[in-house]
């Protein structure tokens, strides 16, 4: 009978970062650009746990549209530019920034989850809620 392999504990921010496996650290996370595949190629660990829903884009939305507007304020304030130049620049570039932090940090909130070991929530009752009941 063959030991399983162990695999030493990988730091999340770098694996998720580089959207790799949180286990292994050497097989692709991601197909595309931001779904999660089913297995590691490299490993075999399954991403069914991986279910980030959507935390990252509210986070990345969040973050680059407090930091953006503060420098689209500041820039508004002390360059006082025509419309047509925040049109073209300033809002791409916030579009570009969310898109561009947007994968690394879907990654790293995988790799949380695997960390702490995200499981789907799972309800039991544990009494007989409703019954007996008069609006039955």
């Amino acid at each position: 009978m063959t030991e399983p392999t162990v695999y030493p504990p990988l730091s999340t921010l770098s694996t998720g970062i580089r959207c790799r496996c949180p286990r292994c650290g050497e097989g692709p996370l991601l197909k595309g650009y931001l779904t999660i595949r089913e297995s590691c190629p490299a490993c075999g660990l399954d991403y069914g746990f991986a279910e980030p829903a959507d935390g990252p884009a509210f986070f990345v939305m969040s973050g680059v549209g407090v930091v953006g507007m503060i420098a689209f304020m500041a820039f508004e304030f002390t360059v006082h530019p025509p419309v047509w130049v925040h049109l073209l620049i300033t809002f791409p570039l916030i579009a570009a920034l969310c898109m561009g932090v947007l994968r690394p940090f879907k990654g790293w909130l995988v790799a949380e989850q695997y960390v702490h070991k995200a499981a789907p929530p799972e309800w039991a009752s544990i009494g007989k809620h409703g019954e007996g009941s008069k609006w039955r």
